[in-house]
């Protein structure tokens, strides 16, 4: 089963790099654009694809789940907005 999974895994990294994807800014999409929306949502694919970078508390999560994610979900019942983040950590991420 394992080698299943590891044979599986390696073929959608092979097939990912070699498919050609177009998006509206062509420095966009193709496989970071993938990783972007499978690993983090469409909405951080379609950002990502906009222009935006992943920011670092979205990689931690593929990482060290739980902390980012209440992290997250604390500075949601703050009551943090778009702007708030961009006024933040500037509009390169949100």
């Amino acid at each position: 089963m394992k080698k299943l999974i590891v044979s599986l895994m390696v073929g959608v990294l092979l097939a990912g790099s070699t498919l050609t994807v177009s998006a509206m800014n062509e420095n966009r999409g193709g496989f970071m654009g993938f990783v972007a929306g499978c690993c983090f949502g469409m909405r951080a694919g379609a950002a990502y694809n906009d222009g935006k970078e992943i920011h670092w508390r979205e990689w931690i999560c593929l990482i060290i789940p739980i902390v980012p994610l209440v992290w997250n979900g604390v500075d949601g019942a703050n009551g943090m907005t778009t702007a708030d983040y961009v006024n933040k950590y500037g509009s390169t991420f949100f």
